[in-house]
């Protein structure tokens, strides 16, 4: 299993950060044009414990897949889960760090994520896996800045 870290700052107050980021109508915004991300259901309110949301995906290639996302746990204010509940991994465990700092939020995504499919997907996360999910993070990063400024560096790492 991999473990991706990120941390960003952003010059939010923590009730416009949570606002912005448990609307899920939002995700589009912060997903690469090139993932055709379009959510089919779940967009309509904020999350809460145990909603789920269906989307239609193209991480690879072009080719659209089912996914589906439970919102497992929420401590308003403060983080909130998701777990992949159907899609393209075997484990997809996301959680997203809400803090007060420095005049701003400094926001933490931890994410757990295995293809799974043995040797096969080993080879696969090592070959492309990898730095896509690289890659949607260093997206959603240059995003948010465009959106609401920054005035930090973030730290990201990727964990095998």
């Amino acid at each position: 299993m991999k473990k991706l870290e990120c941390k960003q700052f952003l010059p939010l107050s923590l009730e416009e950060a949570w606002a912005y980021f448990s609307s899920p109508a939002n995700l589009n915004e912060i997903t690469p044009d090139d993932m055709s991300f379009e959510i089919t259901s779940g967009n309509e309110h904020q999350f809460y414990e145990g909603m789920f949301i269906t989307y239609k995906v193209a991480p690879l290639l072009g080719i659209k897949l089912n996914w589906v996302t439970e919102i497992t746990k929420i401590k308003p204010g403060s983080f909130f889960i998701d777990e992949q509940r159907m899609g393209p991994y075997n484990i997809w465990h996301h959680e997203h760090h809400f803090v007060e700092k420095d005049g701003g939020v400094e926001m933490t995504d931890l994410l757990w994520y295995d293809v799974g499919m043995g040797p096969i997907g080993k080879l696969a996360e090592a070959v492309f896996v990898d730095q896509k999910v690289k890659s949607i993070f260093d997206y959603r990063y240059k995003k948010l800045e465009q959106l609401f400024g920054t005035s930090h560096k973030m730290d990201q790492s990727l964990v095998h």
